[in-house]
């Protein structure tokens, strides 16, 4: 039996642009009235061309059904809203065909899921909606209508984009699922592979895949060219991968997960090797198109991080009178700094502190790796009751941070069997998921206009 939570590594679609991308504090950022001003309207107007505001022209259609230029507006803002409008004017064109792409590939779905009898109700996608509105708009439920209207989307398109999601885990659920099997001696041997990495360093990657062929190499390189810039001046990577990626990761936004280099093509292993986490790389050429990837994160397999210490500290400051120059902010911290460490300890530390005039904030569950790299690595080396050296500024003051205690994290113990199991089972799925997808697509009958 598959679960939910399993489903939603190959389930997911570009719904998740929308919302989990974009968050709630994107979406309270909108919240605001529209802009007011005046209308001015000439004495003589003249009307250039015909406008029926309730024509929708269509914009393909797929095995008979239509999709709207209107549809495509609408989709197309939600992306736009999930890169918080850090979308280039000379990109939307490209935009605009990624998502009608998607919106066939919906079709698709919905109608196939129709043809077996697995057709989606009303019901189930009102209730997912709800679900969505509740999670974002906790204390207005009728607040995702009013976020949707104001970005220029709509109630409609979100919901058959739900529909379009429900669909295809349905029929997931009956046409693939079954059919995939994992020996438990496949589960073992992989297991196996992973202790005997032990000790050697993981990756957390992200990765957006353009496939190309010979004759539309330039062009497609190129396009992976605007999408690392696009990533550069802040859009999601993970909006990007959902709406541009044709690698089966798409759907959960180009994660890859944990992997070992030697798992990757030996351009992209190259590739990133010498990445720290948050940087970029790409696109690089790989057999069949051009990969751009983002490394999350690393850490050594099976081994206990010690970026995952719980670390209690606290944090000791002083602010300068206005006007107090550098050359006396220097004399002031580097006093402060000596009273402090005369502390010799956390016990200590407050009374010193209140002689001084100094503030002490404590906190007793700050996890090392949510920390400025900076300070990770020095806390990291500290032992109980040694501090900090100061850091801030004339405007902001100093402060000190003392280390009172640390839990380090327990050594990884892996996963699980059945997790391992899972794993496995959902790689296949996924990839059956997608061959599902290209026969749909083979298959159908599209007009374009």
């Amino acid at each position: 039996m598959i679960t939910a939570t399993r489903f939603a590594r190959y389930g997911r679609s570009v719904l998740a642009i929308s919302i989990a991308t974009a968050g709630v504090a994107a979406i309270a950022q909108d919240a605001g009235e529209a802009t007011r001003g005046s209308i001015t309207v000439p004495e003589n107007v003249q009307i250039f061309g015909k406008n029926d505001p309730n024509n929708r022209r269509a914009t393909a259609i797929v095995n008979g059904d239509i999709i709207t230029g209107t549809e495509v507006d609408q989709r197309v803002a939600l992306v736009v809203s999930a890169n918080q409008g850090k979308i280039q004017p000379e990109e939307m064109a490209r935009l605009r065909l990624q998502i009608l792409r998607n919106l066939i590939d919906e079709s698709l779905q919905i109608q196939e899921a129709r043809a077996q009898e697995l057709d989606v109700k009303d019901s189930e996608v009102d209730a997912s909606y709800a679900r969505l509105s509740q999670q974002n708009f906790p204390q207005n439920p009728k607040g995702m209508d009013g976020y949707l209207t104001r970005i220029g989307s709509s109630v409609a398109s979100l919901k058959r984009q739900i529909k379009g999601e429900l669909s295809w885990n349905n029929l997931l659920r009956r046409n693939v699922h079954p059919f995939v099997n994992v020996s438990q001696e496949e589960v073992k041997e992989a297991m196996e592979r992973l202790k005997a990495a032990k000790g050697t360093e993981e990756y957390h990657i992200g990765e957006i895949f353009l496939a190309a062929t010979p004759e539309s190499q330039a062009a497609v390189y190129e396009n992976a060219k605007k999408i690392v810039e696009q990533v550069k001046q802040g859009a999601s990577f993970s909006a990007m991968a959902r709406t541009y990626s044709e690698a089966s990761t798409k759907s959960v936004g180009g994660d890859l997960g944990w992997i070992r280099l030697a798992q990757l093509p030996t351009e992209l292993s190259t590739a990133a090797a010498g990445l720290q986490p948050g940087q970029l790389v790409g696109p690089v050429q790989i057999p069949g198109g051009f990969s751009v990837l983002v490394l999350i994160d690393k850490r050594a397999v099976l081994t206990a991080d010690p970026r995952d210490a719980l670390l209690s500290l606290k944090q000791i400051s002083i602010d300068f009178p206005a006007g107090t120059s550098d050359a006396d902010a220097s004399k002031r911290a580097s006093d402060f700094a000596t009273a402090i460490r005369g502390a010799k300890g956390c016990g200590n530390v407050d009374a010193v502190a209140k002689s001084i005039g100094a503030t002490v904030v404590e906190n007793d569950q700050v996890k090392a790796r949510d920390l400025p790299g900076p300070l990770q690595e020095t806390l990291l080396k500290l032992s109980l009751g040694e501090t900090s050296p100061p850091f801030g500024s004339v405007q902001e003051g100093v402060r000190m941070l003392m280390l009172c205690g640390r839990d380090d994290p327990q050594v990884d113990a892996g996963p699980k069997f059945e997790d391992m199991m899972s794993q496995l089972e959902d790689d296949r799925v996924n990839k059956r998921a997608q061959a599902y997808l290209r026969d749909l697509r083979r298959d159908a009958v599209i007009e374009y206009n």
